[in-house]
């Protein structure tokens, strides 16, 4: 999910800078089922496993809740009632629902400069998606399946693409009422569920929820985003073993580490979008 114009990947969890046993140490610790880590790391854990259990279930009464049912509804009429992709990303409930569907939920009061990037040509080297997606790669995947430069609403107005925004919006709706009683437990499972795939450093600098489950987890200071793009790849390669990530022990030691130092650092975070870094000279 590059150059230093847009080198901050989007942060959605804490700053974690410990200077406490190696990551090493702690995840070893773990995966031996060490008892000397406290009993603060049951509850986080515990919820992990209770929410992977009601997933499904819990989206659904989540999407039945009046408040997200009104924004899905108010977001079908928006597309049902738009002429032009620019109609429908001028609301502002629709632009909301469509960007937390996708996972960028966050960027959407920078609605100026969100509505530029989503009408931009992916297919052109120096579009507004191609600079922000090298910050962010859900930009362009978010892009290239809607395709408003080239298809305007064609593909919004499918309902079936429809129903898998609504679905999707309920469940990031669910995943932030996890996290405001357990924090980081949405991107817990999210690495979790994405761990397998993960073959490089790179794919952990270009995805949000994966650098910050990884660099929380094993004690990378955030703050690598600062240095050069080789700088950081060593820093994640030196602690990551990319050969075990589809190893269910190994990746749950990460996990229960990651939601171990979320949880301790939790009144302390650091919020960064990756739009709120770069808003700055990119709108006319």
């Amino acid at each position: 999910m590059s150059g230093s114009t847009y080198l901050l990947p989007l942060f959605q969890g804490s700053v974690t800078n410990s200077g406490n046993n190696s990551a090493t140490s702690l995840l070893t610790a773990i995966e031996q089922g060490a008892s000397g880590i406290g009993a603060s790391a049951a509850d986080p854990m515990s919820a992990l496993r209770i929410a992977q259990r009601n997933q499904a279930q819990d989206i659904a009464t989540t999407a039945a809740q009046p408040a997200v049912a009104r924004d899905i509804a108010a977001f079908k009429q928006a597309v049902a009632s738009a002429r032009t992709p620019q109609d429908l990303l001028s609301n502002p409930t629709a632009l909301k629902v469509l960007l937390t569907a996708n996972g960028l939920g966050s960027e959407a009061s920078y609605t100026a400069l969100a509505q530029k990037v989503l009408l931009s040509n992916p297919s052109d080297p120096a579009s507004l998606v191609n600079k922000v997606a090298a910050t962010n790669a859900s930009w362009l995947s978010v892009v290239k399946t809607y395709q408003f430069a080239s298809k305007g609403l064609a593909t919004l107005q499918n309902p079936s693409v429809q129903q898998t925004i609504a679905n999707g919006y309920a469940e990031v709706k669910w995943r932030q009422s996890l996290d405001a009683t357990t924090p980081g437990l949405s991107d817990a499972l999210t690495f979790q569920s994405e761990a397998g795939t993960i073959t490089s450093a790179g794919q952990v600098l270009a995805d949000p929820v994966l650098f910050n489950v990884v660099t929380t987890a094993l004690n990378i200071p955030q703050q690598i985003v600062f240095q050069d793009r080789s700088a950081q790849e060593q820093a994640i390669n030196a602690q990551l073993d990319y050969s075990r990530l589809k190893n269910a022990t190994y990746v749950n030691s990460i996990t229960d580490q990651f939601l171990i130092n979320s949880q301790q650092s939790s009144n302390g975070s650091t919020n960064l979008t990756s739009l709120a870094i770069q808003a700055q000279g990119l709108i006319a």
